[in-house]
């Protein structure tokens, strides 16, 4: 696993970096390589822990969703099980190495091979307002405009947070491709936080929106396999009862209408025409 460790001139904070959780979800590789080879330790205060590929089984073989070697989702095992399948030894190591001794904690990701996606942040609800507040103000440091209070359970961000870490999940770019708007989206954010927690005196570029806090989202998933025709887009505002689209069989055959169960706007789309049963769909939020 690729690890940049690097030590400011003065004490301060540590901040842990992640990203490749899922190894097909390139914008988010690509920034915080970016980052771990750019920060200079002379205009540091603390230490940055950059891993950009803490998943590298899932990138080599550009796995979507999955570890390919026990098939699970690395982000939905935290905090882990050393004696656990690959992907919960993983993510125990990753927890008890890298996020739970952090000051502060960032996991890059974006939309994955076959999803396209609106950019937004997550941030978990643990029931320590200083802990939910401090990750809050990280979110709006990281300035995506779009801020999501929710739950997933298993999740980097989520453990962390329940850990006592203030912790963000931020999500840019999707479908296999590492655009620079995307990447320097990312890239970016982390930087703001960095100045947000006193690590760096230069002023970062500031956001072009403020943030809106979203707090809650609804995921549709697929009922049944067969070819997924959407009808919306990723940041379209739909309403509750709207047409989305529809899942039909492999002869063209309608078998899963598929409509909005909240009004809102959609964070991700799968963009993929083959579907297999349980597959997300979209998720939109509010």
């Amino acid at each position: 696993m690729p690890l940049f460790l690097i030590n400011g001139a003065r004490p301060g904070p540590r901040l842990t970096v992640t990203a490749g959780v899922h190894g097909a979800e390139y914008a988010s590789i690509e920034a915080a390589l970016r980052l771990g080879r750019s920060l200079d330790p002379a205009t540091l205060s603390g230490q940055v822990v950059v891993a950009p590929i803490v998943n590298p089984l899932a990138f080599s073989a550009r796995s979507i969703y999955v570890t390919p070697v026990d098939g699970k989702n690395l982000n939905r095992q935290f905090p882990g099980r050393a004696g656990g399948t690959f992907s919960e030894a993983l993510a125990h190591w990753l927890y008890e190495s890298l996020l739970r001794p952090s000051d502060a904690y960032i996991d890059l990701h974006g939309g994955d091979l076959v999803e396209a996606l609106e950019p937004f942040s997550i941030i978990a609800s643990t029931g320590d307002d200083a802990v939910d507040q401090a990750s809050l103000d990280l979110a709006n440091a990281f300035g995506i405009h779009y801020v999501l209070r929710g739950e997933t359970p298993g999740s980097t961000y989520q453990a962390a947070a329940r850990a006592g870490v203030p912790a963000v999940l931020a999500e840019a770019g999707g479908q296999g491709i590492w655009a620079e708007e995307n990447v320097n989206l990312l890239a970016n954010g982390v930087r703001r936080v960095m100045h947000h927690l006193g690590m760096v005196s230069a002023q970062p570029e500031a956001p072009q929106e403020a943030p809106i806090l979203l707090k809650r989202w609804s995921w549709l998933r697929a009922e049944h396999d067969g070819l997924f025709y959407p009808q919306v887009q990723v940041g379209q505002q739909v309403t509750e009862g709207q047409d989305l689209g529809a899942v039909t069989d492999v002869f063209g055959d309608p078998v899963q209408p598929v409509t909005a169960p909240i009004s809102g706007v959609v964070l991700f789309l799968v963009t993929s025409l083959a579907m297999n049963q349980g597959d997300p769909l979209l998720a939109i939020a509010a």
